[in-house]
This record gives structure tokens, C-alpha cells and sequence, in this order.
């Protein structure tokens, strides 16, 4: 009997498939980090398979085709079930912290979304036992349907929404058994049921349901308010919401003595949260008035009629901003071409066409990728502000990367500023300061890399009651930028937070706080003592770079002793919630992970202990170490090659298809590569691959850049060209050394096979983490040597 390689990547596709549009469906109905982490969690199930096959090994190989095709088919029928069944758990994680019955919420999540990866991995594992002496090539079947799942479910985004993908996904695990059993007409009707299987579920079982602590959910209560369209991607599900009876009156940081009001707006929310809006515009500016009075309005009163970029369009805003203010020429940059098409098409009229008006130039492109591609300098280059408040005053964000926000990003863009231009930045305003305060040190340490001696001559800041705008000059400001500056915030109400030679007595006279936080924490900044405030400030304040990219972390184990007293007060909304979340799931995560391990290991002790124990735990050590490292550098190339590429979901599906393709042909070379000598091939893969990474650690970021102008087809097959050698040699040691368990100790396959991947759910959260505190060149460098723990054992 043949290994049924088709089916096994066909379920192996099905299964990735699943977890790359899980992310997408929890991004919709929770937060995209929050996804991340119950997919992990879930994929215990892959390890819980190694347990369960230890035990039941015998009697599934006896009856291998029906075993198959029985756990394809409950992974497609339980895929599509437990999503339907697990946002129906009234689970709130902004809550999951203090409150304990979220966290027994959360784990009936866990277990529902934990069966079809059990499943999966049942079969796919049963096979890896069944047929021992062709291990390379099903591993090959399996990285390969991986790695072509990865990029097939991201393409079938564009065309699907996520219900009906899922609905595809279901089917494929039917097929996945029909390729496998051996009746030709069984084959048949699983077939057929495969297909009949996508159109029976109920729309309203799998249709998205966010949380109704997102802006969307908030919106729709209001009363009349309705949802007149949808647009769906794998850049996010767009929902246009309009108001009649009470219209949205979306203008961050107006000021509070501003009269008047802005025209009607249409609501935009992505994935259900960050907002942005489609403001009518009869074609005559002095309706836009209010947008002069917001604090983003500030760069337009130090320049004169300056040629405008835009990062972050959205619905047109801060476009419509700039033609209030006789701007000659704008670029606007948005990201997702969804958007745009609502504002030139449907909303056209509504829009008043800002987006076909001669002076506006639209670019669909990630903001950072599109300034470092370009050639062009501009006046003034604007970051919108896009997300959401609610979800800034929670902490959601914080395991957010973003590559808008770090220190060489704001060097990229102050390099594209002509002489005398302006960087506007503006961001939510928080109590106590930390967002403001953690982007007025990036700047600071952006303008001294570039060489500036003096960088508080080139900065200046003001606040509202609930934003800041940074502005950084392409030269020195001048006393009739501070005037200008002055008389704007005074005539609005505004708080002046810098400029140079601010006294302190002018900070903090409309918009009142206790102290002048944000004053004193510029000139903290600027002063020779710098680090020390830092160090000795509350929140994580330090500057973002590209290799810890994590601008919204601001949580510091300081505030530990404090968590009862703020869960008393109920404060710990003041707190990162999602940092604190992705602890408790590192936890939890490696205590089931250790049971799933010590328990077949307690039952698989070999008799006579001795060598036979000392080769039991190398097992152990050597699987564990492959699952980690794997996982930590896929994870970091991921974050790595998002700027480049100009997308995360290009770097995702790139990467993903990339590390499991290349892995699976470097798993299908190994055993011919390796001859009778697995350990010294081994031995030589983790010497190749550990050469490769420092190679291309020291290469990639100063190659990288220089490519940066290129088009995404050939940027894609660049990063692939990077991926390749490192994937191929990653795809040898563990099929070698399961080749070796199944000669020595064949009893002991399903239990490497489970210990892989507990280590792999545990990888993909501790990368996070660790990403966060020392970097993802320092998380590559662990997973090399993770890779010569394994060689070493």
C-alpha cells in the first residue's frame, strides 16, 4: 500500500488554509492579536493527536484507509461547526484578565477550535507512523499542500468573504478523505458530499458577529442607523454605516470652543473597529471649516499652500483638509484598494468626487513601502490618524507591529521633506501620556541618527482634550513657526506641548491636567538625562525601531504589583490589555503543552530505563527544539519582509507558502542527501542553515531598502530567492530524525510527532514575545541555536 500523498496535502492545505482565515474571521470578530492567540492555543490539538495515536497507534494502522478518511472527515465537518460554535461564546477579552469566568469562556474556545486541528493532525501524523519508510516524502506531501493552503486561501479572500471560504474549507477536508479511501464509489459520495456540504450551512451560523465593545457594534445601536454596504478582503471587511437620525460627527481632536458643524458623513469601520469617514462635499470649502479646527490642522498654518502626502487617506479627510487649505497638489496613499473604489464609486456624488479632483493623486500601496520606493519630496507629509480610540485606550494594539512608527520610518520620511518641510504626525491622546510621549522620543532619536545636533529645534507638538500632533521640520523652526504655532493653538483652545524655548508656564491652560505631563516629558527628552527618564518612567516608552516594531507596547513589569489594586478600581483598562493576554496564553499554553507531553511519556517509558531513557528524552529535546525554532525564524521573516513587500498579508502569504514549500522539498532531498548517515546530514543541515541566517541577517537590511522601488512581483520573488536556501535546509533535520526514531524506536513516532507540535503553539506565542523584548534578529539567532541543540543531541 502507497502513503495517500494527495490527500494528505490536500488536508495538510485544508488545515494551514484554516488557520490563515481564522485570523481573518477573529481580526473581525475580536482583534486581529487576539486570533492570533486562540489559534495557537487551539493548535494543542496537533500536539494532543501525538497523544492520542501513542494510545490507539495499533488498532488505526490496522485500519489506515477508514482511520484517514474518518479524521478528514471530522476535520472538515468540525471546522466549519466550531467557528459557528465559538463566537457564540459570550467571551469579552478586554475583560479576560480579572474577570474568571472570561477565561473559562476562553477556553470553551480553545476546545471547540482545537478539534479540526486534532483531526488534521490525526491523519496526517498516522501516516507519518503508518508508512516509515517514506517519511520524507509524506512530510514533503504535508509542508507542500501547507505551503500551497497558505497562498490559495489568501487569493480565494479577494474573490470570497470569509463565510463562504470557510464553507471551501470544509469541503476540502471531505475530498482529503475521498482521496484517501480505497471504494471507488465511497469516494464518489464523499465527494459529492463535499460539495453539497459547502451550500448546506446556514448563513447565519457563519456570518462574522463582532464584539459588541467594537465601534461597529456601537454604531448600530443607535437608533436607524443601518448598514448600506460591504466590502470584503484580506485586507479587511469594510462596512459603510449611515445615521440619519443621529449622524456621525467623526472629527478627532476638534477643538471644544469650534463652532458650527461638520457636513453629514458617511461611517467606514474595517473589520468591524478603526473608523474612518466619507464626508459630503458640495464642491464649496467653506463647508469644510471644521477641519481647521483640529489639531492636525496645525502644519497648514506654519506652511504655505505646501505640496501634501498623505499616509493613510482612508475616506478623504485629511484630503479634503488640504483643499481647504488651497494646496495645490496632494498624494494620498491608502492602502486598501477597497476603500478607494467606495469613494470614487458609490460615493462619488457624496464625496464630491475628492478622489478624481485634478489636484488629488491617488495611490493604492502601504505608506511606508510607497515614501521609501519614491524619488519625490514633499512639502508636508501627513499620518493620518486611523485607528480607533477605544481600541488605543485599551491596550488592544499592543501586540501590534506597525513600521509607520519606528525610528527609521520617521528618518524615511523627514529624508523626503523638501527644505523647510513638515512631518505631521497625530495620535490619540492618553492619560497618563504615553503614545505621545514614546513618538516625541522616536523623532528625537530619528533627527540625531540623520545627524541633527539639535533636534529640539526641529519639533514642535500641541494637544487637544483627546489628541497630539507632532510636527518635525526639515530645518529649524522659526520664530514665526513658534508665533504662527502660538497664535493657532491660542485662537482653538489648544495646549502648546513643545516648541523651542517653550516656557513651562504655557503649557497645560485649556485642556487641564493635574501636571503639565507632556511638557515635562519633552524636555526630559531632549535633556542630557534622557535614558534615565525612560528607564524610570511608568509605561514603555522607549523609540520603536524596524527590528521591534511594537510602537503601542507601553506595558512594563513594574506595574505588576499594581494589577489588584487597578482590577479593584477598575483601572487595568489603563494597561496593555493585550500584553497582559498574551502572558496568561504563554501559560496556559505551555502547561497543557507539558501534560500532552509527560503524559505518553510517562506511558511510553521504555523498559530497563538507562540508554533507553537517556534516547527517550533526546527525542524529547531534539523535536521540542525543532518545533521552537522553526516557528521563531518563520515568524520573524514574516515581520521582517511586511515593509518590503508593502503588505502583512503579502509577507504572510509569501513567507508561509515560501518556508513550507522550499522546507518540503528540502524534507523530500533529505533521505537521498543523507544515505546511511542521518546523523552527520543532520549534523550538516543546521551547519548550512545556521551559515545562511547569519548571512542573511547581515545582508537583508541594507538589501532590502535598495529594492524597495520595485514592483511587488519581483519583490516577492526576491524575498522568495532570500527564503529558499534557508527553508530547504529547515525542512531536513526532522524528517531525518523521526527516520531515526521509527528505526529505533518506532513506538515512539506519535509522541515526537505531538511534541512538534505542542512546541509549535508554543513557539508562535514565545516569538511574539520575545520580539517584542530583544527583537527579531535576536529571535533568529535563538532559533539557530535551538537548531544546534538539536544537531547536538
Amino acid at each position: 500500500m502507497k502513503p495517500p500523498l494527495a490527500a494528505v496535502a490536500l488536508l495538510s492545505a485544508a488545515a494551514i488554509g484554516y488557520e490563515v482565515l481564522l485570523a481573518r474571521l477573529f481580526a473581525i470578530t475580536l482583534w486581529h492579536h487576539f486570533a492570533f492567540m486562540i489559534i495557537s492555543v487551539a493548535l494543542l490539538g496537533v500536539g494532543a493527536s501525538g497523544t492520542f495515536l501513542a494510545f490507539a497507534r495499533g488498532a488505526l494502522e490496522r485500519r489506515f484507509a477508514g482511520a484517514f478518511a474518518t479524521a478528514a472527515v471530522l476535520f472538515g465537518v468540525s471546522a466549519v461547526a466550531g467557528f459557528a460554535a465559538a463566537q457564540r461564546v459570550p467571551f469579552n477579552p478586554l475583560e479576560v484578565i480579572w474577570d474568571l469566568r472570561q477565561q473559562a469562556y476562553l477556553l470553551q474556545i480553545y476546545l471547540v477550535l482545537a478539534l479540526p486541528f486534532f483531526a488534521a493532525a490525526t491523519a496526517i501524523g498516522l501516516t507519518l507512523a503508518r508508512f516509515g519508510g517514506r517519511i520524507a516524502a509524506v512530510y514533503r506531501a504535508d509542508l507542500a499542500g501547507a505551503g500551497g493552503g497558505a497562498l490559495a486561501v489568501v487569493l480565494a479572500l479577494f474573490a470570497l468573504p470569509p463565510d463562504d471560504c470557510l464553507r471551501l474549507i470544509g469541503g476540502l477536508g471531505l475530498l482529503a478523505a475521498a482521496l484517501a479511501v480505497g471504494s471507488r464509489r465511497l469516494a464518489a459520495a464523499l465527494a459529492v458530499a463535499a460539495v453539497a456540504s459547502a451550500a448546506a450551512w446556514p448563513a447565519s451560523w457563519l456570518a462574522p458577529l463582532p464584539s459588541p465593545y467594537k465601534g461597529l457594534s456601537r454604531a448600530l445601536t443607535v437608533p436607524d442607523a443601518r448598514v448600506v454596504a460591504e466590502r470584503s478582503s484580506p485586507l479587511g471587511l469594510l462596512t459603510v454605516v449611515d445615521s440619519p437620525t443621529v449622524p456621525f460627527r467623526h472629527a478627532p481632536g476638534l477643538s471644544l470652543v469650534a463652532g458650527g458643524e461638520p457636513p453629514a458623513q458617511l461611517a467606514v469601520f474595517t473589520d468591524a473597529d478603526a473608523l474612518t469617514v466619507i464626508t459630503r462635499f458640495d464642491g464649496d470649502p467653506a463647508a469644510l471649516g471644521h477641519l481647521d479646527r483640529q489639531t492636525a490642522a496645525l502644519p497648514f498654518h506654519l506652511l504655505d499652500r505646501p505640496r501634501t502626502l498623505v499616509l493613510g487617506a482612508g475616506g478623504g479627510s485629511d484630503v479634503l483638509r488640504a483643499l481647504y487649505h488651497g494646496v495645490p497638489a496632494v498624494d494620498a496613499v491608502e492602502l486598501n484598494p477597497q476603500l478607494v473604489d467606495l469613494v470614487r464609486g458609490p460615493y462619488r456624488d457624496f464625496a464630491g468626487g475628492v478622489y478624481d479632483r485634478a489636484e488629488v493623486a491617488v495611490h493604492v500601496a502601504e505608506a511606508r513601502a510607497f515614501v521609501e520606493a519614491s524619488s519625490a519630496r514633499w512639502d508636508l507629509i501627513q499620518v493620518a490618524l486611523l485607528d480607533s480610540f477605544t481600541a488605543a485606550a485599551a491596550g488592544v494594539q499592543a501586540l501590534s507591529e506597525s513600521p509607520l512608527y519606528t525610528v527609521e520610518a520617521l528618518d524615511a520620511y523627514v529624508g523626503h521633506l523638501a527644505p523647510g518641510g513638515m512631518l505631521a504626525i497625530t495620535r490619540w491622546l492618553r492619560v497618563p501620556p504615553r503614545d505621545s510621549l514614546k513618538l516625541f522620543a522616536t523623532a528625537v532619536v530619528a533627527l540625531e541618527r540623520a545627524g541633527v545636533a539639535a533636534p529640539e529645534r526641529r519639533l514642535a507638538a500641541i494637544r487637544g482634550w483627546n489628541t497630539v500632533t507632532l510636527v518635525v521640520k526639515n530645518g529649524d523652526l522659526t520664530a514665526e513657526d513658534t508665533s504662527a504655532l502660538r497664535a493657532f493653538a491660542a485662537a482653538r483652545s489648544f495646549d502648546a506641548v513643545w516648541y523651542p524655548g517653550m516656557p513651562r508656564d504655557e503649557a497645560n491652560r485649556y485642556n487641564l491636567l493635574a501636571e503639565p505631563y507632556l511638557h515635562d516629558g519633552a524636555r526630559a527628552l531632549l535633556g542630557p538625562q534622557r535614558q534615565r527618564f525612560i528607564d524610570g518612567y511608568k509605561f514603555h516608552i522607549a523609540p520603536a525601531t524596524d527590528d521591534r516594531p511594537y510602537h503601542f507596547r507601553f506595558f512594563r513589569w513594574v506595574l505588576v504589583p499594581e494589577l489588584p489594586a487597578l482590577a479593584r478600581q477598575g483601572g487595568l483598562t489603563l494597561l496593555d490589555s493585550g500584553y497582559l493576554v498574551l502572558l496568561a496564553t504563554l501559560l496556559q499554553a505551555v502547561v497543557v503543552g507539558l501534560v500532552l507531553i509527560l503524559l505518553p511519556l510517562v506511558r511510553l517509558a521504555a523498559p530497563g530505563g538507562g540508554t533507553a531513557g537517556l534516547a527517550r528524552w533526546r527525542v524529547a529535546v531534539y523535536f521540542l527544539a525543532l518545533g521552537l525554532a522553526f516557528l521563531f525564524v518563520e515568524i520573524a521573516f514574516i515581520h521582517r519582509l511586511t515593509v518590503f513587500l508593502g503588505h502583512p498579508l503579502a509577507a504572510i502569504a509569501v513567507v508561509l507558502a515560501g518556508f513550507l514549500g522550499f522546507a518540503g522539498l528540502g524534507s523530500g532531498a533529505s533521505a537521498r542527501l543523507a544515505g546511511d548517515r542521518p546523523r552527520v546530514a543532520v549534523a550538516l543541515a543546521v551547519a548550512g542553515l545556521i551559515t545562511i541566517a547569519a548571512i542573511e541577517l547581515g545582508l537583508l537590511p541594507l538589501a532590502l531598502p535598495a529594492l524597495a522601488g520595485w514592483g511587488l512581483a519581483a519583490k516577492a520573488l526576491v524575498a522568495l530567492a532570500a527564503i529558499a536556501p534557508l527553508a530547504f535546509a529547515m525542512g531536513m533535520p526532522f524528517p531525518l530524525g523521526l527516520g531515526m526514531v521509527t528505526r529505533r524506536a518506532p513506538h515512539l513516532v506519535p509522541w515526537a510527532w505531538g511534541i512538534n507540535g505542542c512546541a509549535s503553539v508554543i513557539g508562535a506565542v514565545l516569538a511574539s514575545l520575545l520580539a517584542m523584548h530583544v527583537g527579531f534578529t535576536m529571535v533568529v539567532v535563538l532559533a539557530t541555536g535551538l537548531y544546534a541543540a538539536a544537531a547536538a543531541v
